[in-house]
């Protein structure tokens, strides 16, 4: 079925997973206005039909709700460090938004919900100009293209396998009703841009170079999930390194640049 969030739905289901919302600065700043609908509507939406139905609900929250923090790593009781104004509060207030809905229909509805701060997931079936790091390195790298790092290169990020996620989602809504959350899922290994950046040129054989543009503004500068309750709560750890993830993932993309006229195309829409 396909359906925007902003508009009632009236399904009959058990359990719903709402993870409707673009995750790429590039996507979620094209419409600004949109995104913060998606995520403040559409939350108020499959709220009131998990309320109808009194049925199980998981929000797909995020580590933006920590913005470019000051308390390293980010564990679920750090309240974070956001700019409520920047080009990136869109989507950060709608999710931290969201959340505060949730928990205002835990405790006036006692409706059963669950919530998952996401760290930067990655794998196959990314979109190639989904416009996060990794899909662009991995392009930009295929096609021999010069791979963009914003900033220094300095700053880190978390990188989980999607498999790894979506064990973790399913672990958490399989929890007791007194289990909410909200608990991290992502990977504890912190890696540069600038590694990243080596790990993938070398895994493709690319003689693409390294071109620096500036960084920008609110862009974390660290990111790394403390993962204690997760482990605690729901047994759940990230079993793929991101050496091995990296690599199904260029074989995916591999895949599809050999499709006819998707080279050419991504070239195009890069140069």
């Amino acid at each position: 079925m396909r359906h925007d969030v902003t508009f009632p739905l009236y399904v009959e289901v058990d359990e719903i997973y709402n993870l409707a919302c673009p995750a790429s600065p590039v996507h979620y700043q094209h419409d600004p206005v949109q995104t913060t609908k998606t995520s403040v509507h559409g939350a108020i939406n499959m709220l009131g039909l998990a309320k109808r139905l009194r049925a199980r609900i998981l929000q797909a929250s995020t580590s933006e709700v920590y913005g470019d923090p000051d308390v390293h790593p980010q564990p679920e009781d750090y309240w974070g460090r956001v700019n409520p104004i920047g080009f990136r509060s869109c989507y950060d207030e709608g999710k931290r938004c969201a959340e505060t809905l949730f928990f205002d229909y835990w405790r006036q509805h006692r409706l059963r919900i669950k919530v998952a701060r996401i760290f930067n997931t990655y794998g196959p079936r990314m979109h190639p100009n989904d416009g996060r790091v990794v899909s662009n390195f991995i392009v930009q790298a295929l096609l021999a293209r010069d791979i963009t790092i914003y900033g220094d290169g300095a700053q880190t990020r978390a990188f989980c396998y999607v498999d790894d996620l979506i064990d973790g989602l399913i672990r958490l809504m399989k929890t007791k009703d007194e289990v909410t959350g909200p608990i991290n899922i992502g990977n504890p290994d912190e890696f540069s841009i600038a590694t990243l950046a080596a790990m993938v040129i070398d895994l493709t054989g690319s003689r693409s170079r390294l071109v620096h543009r500036p960084r920008p503004q609110d862009d974390p500068r660290q990111r790394r999930p403390d993962i204690s309750n997760a482990k605690a709560v729901l047994g759940w750890s990230p079993r793929i390194p991101l050496a091995e993830g990296l690599k199904k993932t260029i074989t995916y993309f591999e895949g599809l640049l050999r499709e006819p006229g998707m080279r050419e195309a991504l070239a195009g829409e890069m140069s």
